[in-house]
């Protein structure tokens, strides 16, 4: 019997990647083959030289279509097999290689907002506002919580699909959610957010909403969309010091880190809703105004792991985590 293999990668759209996917009929998944696409429609070549090559890296179930269905999540490569410009992953994998003695773990929060239309779930269709900020987090209502019936289909397909979710919790404002991954390693937190995303589109299609990592997705006095990236490694596990280092090694490379952590970086990371400004660089214990926070259990237990405050919503994890395994293994004594 025939099943479904839905090859899912990163396009080339600028400033902020989009995900595409296509149906491959197969007899069977036990060799999951290369496939191309058109790369002058996904912004990832010219019309002359359109083809371009997807190599698949990570598979699992398709709860969607359910049976033995499977979605394949792929790196984009040229024709002559080498990694696309756009892809990277590819780059990823080079610094996990690097520094697998590290062992580096890593749990990554990824809020979302919907929308309906041109207006976020719970906002009034007539133009005006809903009520401010305060009561909507983690909140329990009809008049507090809007989409749950989205997010438990999105976390039950997560789930049927054998991905690492940790768990979910309403966010701040109206129609924002938060949904966890992890802890896995480098390439294996980026590979299953993306597919964590990939299911989070799709589930909404069924609902008729949108789910949108943008930043900052209402002006004015409403939070913003981050995905903190929280990491260990395993000296940072064991001991405390490990994490004051990795703490002052962000701090040597801010610039660095600002660049990869999603467009629209300055919009979000202004000082106000529990952000540091992207201009400047702090950590702290229990602080969610800094930079860098350091959960109080980390410290009354003498060991753990810190979560990076700073990346967007819309951030690569492969950038992300790239950047942090670079900055923190190559400063690891």
């Amino acid at each position: 019997m025939a099943i479904r293999a839905e090859y899912i990668w990163i396009d080339g759209t600028e400033p902020t990647q989009k995900m595409r996917s296509k149906t491959k009929i197969m007899k069977d998944a036990s060799n999951l083959p290369i496939w191309g696409f058109d790369g002058s429609s996904t912004n990832q070549a010219p019309g002359d030289k359109s083809d371009c090559v997807l190599q698949p890296v990570f598979s699992c179930p398709d709860p969607i279509r359910g049976g033995d269905n499977i979605l394949v999540l792929c790196e984009v490569l040229y024709t002559d097999m080498t990694p696309h410009v756009t892809n990277a992953r590819a780059a990823t994998r080079e610094w996990a290689e690097k520094h697998a003695d590290k062992e580096f773990l890593f749990g990554i929060e990824q809020e979302y907002t919907f929308f309906q239309g041109a207006r976020p779930l719970g906002f009034p269709s007539d133009g005006g506002f809903p009520a401010p900020q305060g009561g909507y987090y983690c909140g329990v209502g009809a008049d507090e919580v809007f989409g749950r019936d989205v997010v438990e289909s999105h976390l039950e397909a997560c789930l049927d699909a054998g991905l690492h979710i940790s768990g979910i919790n309403a966010e701040v404002m109206p129609g924002q959610w938060e949904f966890q991954v992890g802890p896995l390693g480098t390439l294996e937190v980026s590979d299953e957010l993306w597919m964590a995303r990939y299911l989070l589109y799709r589930i909404g299609e069924e609902f008729e909403v949108s789910a949108t990592l943008y930043p900052k997705p209402v002006r004015g006095d409403w939070n913003g969309a981050g995905a903190h990236t929280n990491f260990s490694t395993k000296a940072m596990r064991e001991s405390y010091q490990p994490n004051i280092d990795a703490a002052e090694a962000l701090g040597t490379k801010v610039e660095e880190h600002i660049a990869v952590y999603g467009f629209g970086i300055e919009e979000r990371l202004t000082g106000l809703h529990e952000t540091a400004s992207y201009k400047e660089y702090s950590y702290g214990v229990s602080d969610r105004g800094a930079s860098v926070r350091i959960p109080w259990q980390v410290e009354k237990e003498g060991k753990g792991y810190i979560e990076d405050r700073r990346p967007n919503a819309n951030m690569d994890p492969y950038k992300v985590t790239a950047r942090i395994v670079e900055t923190v293994g190559d400063a690891a004594k």
